[in-house]
């Protein structure tokens, strides 16, 4: 029985501003990898194991972090005079972490939901 991949992330909408622009490069690019990553490749020798594929999300998550709080201080101590590149960069910030805390969330309620059934 094979298992349909998920059809791909397009965007990512908070409230009523979606964002698909320059603040989600890195989110765009692993929605490009997951793309190209089909069911035929699941049982290849070369395709990632799971943990990879979350370390790899996870130095996302955090390069970005990094990226906004070194704009930040740039910003502070003037060497960047363009507020909007901070706002940008610490939105990117909070969308990745955001959604870094929704996945964890949903991989605890699916173990315990495993952790629940009878066998």
């Amino acid at each position: 029985m094979a298992i349909a991949p998920l059809p791909p992330l397009m965007m990512i909408t908070t409230g009523a501003q979606t964002t698909a622009a320059g603040g989600t490069n890195a989110l765009m690019q692993a929605t490009a990898s997951a793309q190209s990553f089909s069911a035929a490749n699941v049982s290849g020798a070369n395709a990632p194991s799971f943990g990879d594929m979350l370390n790899q999300a996870l130095e996302q998550v955090n390069g970005s972090q990094v990226r906004a709080d070194r704009t930040a201080e740039e910003f502070f101590t003037g060497r960047l005079q363009d507020i909007h590149q901070v706002t940008v960069a610490m939105e990117e910030a909070r969308i990745m972490m955001d959604l870094a805390v929704q996945v964890r969330n949903k991989m605890v309620e699916a173990y315990q939901e495993i952790s629940r059934m009878q066998v």
